[in-house]
């Protein structure tokens, strides 16, 4: 028996904003150490002892190099299935059934897992994992978390049988409200969802085709019709589309007699608000976490998270202030959860602050605009060792290149030629060119773009190594 790990990079992180932001959500960030929560999601399995496969690692269009790059930076190499848009884990982890069926593996476990969890004991996951592989072939298998306190951002599991090994789910329960939440909590009966399965893939889609035929209709349409190639697969973007979305949960767990929940202890955080992270993170005596250049005098129980500049406070208890390049957001401990209101509501003004940070990333490295103003715009590449931006050009603006770190070879029209730090150059408007990173360092450029339009949308890609002829990204 082998497993097929299914990792969900899916999600905005809506309730972690400004940090986390659609185009760049948690699972992309390093929020509790060195290495992202995408990145430990898949290193942490090394602990378990039954043999697992080449993970499978769902994620959108747009996150395909930020996420292969990612993992190849521990070693692995995953199968990427890029969705054209979110439709919930149902779909996901369908499609992903029907690529490991094709596969001729239809009897191999899919340990389905979100990518923005923290799980610091890998021993006692493996554990679990271990034991929820050794149940039945038809049965589907949810990761039951034993509660720590009276939690109302959780759904939870009521558990029946005895109160060891693999036990039956009695009940799925929404997110209850405090009174609730304890009264679950004295009961010893109840244990919060996870989010994380263990099933064949032949019980997914049997399942499915049960709960949910119209999904699975859906998602065999699109997989029918899908480019696979080099590892990567792509649905067809309008069988996908016409898919609803509705989560695993919702879909079959509720509803069929199968579910089965194997315990886990292992400090588990699905990190979904401020409040959990700073629950997970370093503190000092008076409760604090300070993060980056944050000072704090008089304050108790506060996170305090400075990325650009300053962060100051006194006299503040349970509060979260969170400052980025571009933003900075001040919310009591209690009112966390309300972030993802302060989001919505930003949606609707829309604001670009919902989607991007001030860095944006790219395939070939990523960009920050220091200055934006009426006819000029001032931004820093920083070019990936080996990384070559697309052959393009501009109609409305010319753009002026300063290196200050490392080697930047560039094409201009008919000329290649290269620059070295405290060199410089400049593109006219309507000039095809290029720039290339021929070193092992990063390469950073200080870019100065003059016109009458500045916008991403002023692009015409004529070669692209990163398949993106005729797109603006």
């Amino acid at each position: 028996m082998t497993i097929t790990p299914v990792i969900l990079c899916g999600g905005s992180g809506s309730r972690l904003w400004p940090l986390s932001r659609a185009a760049y959500p948690k699972q992309l960030l390093a929020l509790t150490g060195n290495t992202t929560l995408l990145q430990d999601a898949v290193t942490r399995l090394s602990a378990v002892s039954v043999p697992l496969n080449r993970p499978i690692v769902i994620c959108n269009e747009s996150q395909r190099f930020l996420v292969a790059d990612q993992l190849g930076n521990t070693g692995i190499d995953p199968e990427l299935i890029l969705e054209p848009a979110g439709r919930n884990t149902a779909p996901a982890v369908t499609l992903a059934a029907l690529r490991v069926v094709e596969a001729g593996e239809s009897d191999t476990k899919l340990l389905v897992l979100p990518a923005d969890h923290v799980i610091p004991d890998h021993q006692a996951l493996a554990r679990a994992i271990e034991a929820a592989a050794a149940a039945a072939a038809d049965a589907l298998l949810t990761f039951g978390i034993t509660p720590t306190g009276p939690e109302t951002g959780y759904g939870y599991l009521r558990a029946g049988g005895d109160s060891t090994g693999t036990r039956p789910v009695a009940e799925f329960v929404e997110k209850p409200d405090l009174y609730t939440a304890r009264r679950y909590i004295q009961s010893g009966e109840y244990f919060w969802n996870s989010g994380m399965f263990l099933f064949t893939a032949a019980t997914w889609l049997d399942s499915m085709d049960e709960f949910a035929p119209d999904i699975l209709n859906a998602c065999r349409d699109a997989f029918a019709n899908a480019e696979i190639a080099d590892g990567v697969m792509r649905p067809d973007k309008d069988a996908f589309l016409a898919c609803r979305a509705d989560s695993i949960d919702y879909a079959v767990m509720e509803k069929t007699a199968l579910a089965s929940m194997v315990p886990l202890d292992a400090g588990w955080s699905d990190v979904g608000s401020w409040t959990a992270l700073h629950d997970i993170s370093d503190r000092d005596s008076d409760g604090n976490t300070l993060i980056g250049d944050a000072v704090a005098v008089d304050c108790r129980n506060s996170y305090l998270r400075s990325g650009s500049r300053l962060v100051t406070a006194v006299g503040l208890d349970d509060s979260i202030i969170v400052e980025t390049a571009d933003a900075v957001l001040v919310v009591p401990r209690d009112r966390a959860q309300d972030v993802k209101r302060l989001v919505d509501e930003l949606t609707v003004g829309e604001r670009d602050e919902v989607n991007l940070g001030r860095e944006v990333f790219r395939p070939w490295g990523s960009y920050d605009s220091l200055e934006n103003a009426s006819g000029y715009q001032v931004k820093r590449l920083t070019v990936l060792p080996g990384a070559v931006l697309s052959l393009q050009l501009h109609h409305h603006r010319a753009e002026h290149w300063v290196v200050v770190a490392g080697v930047a070879r560039i094409t201009r029209d008919d000329e290649v030629f290269e620059l070295c730090k405290n060199e410089h150059t400049f593109i006219p408007v309507e000039s095809r060119h290029r720039i290339e990173n021929p070193g092992d360092e990063l390469l950073h450029i200080i870019e100065v773009q003059v016109g009458d339009y500045l916008g991403e949308d002023d692009i015409v890609r004529f070669e692209d190594k990163y398949g993106r002829e005729g797109r603006t990204d």
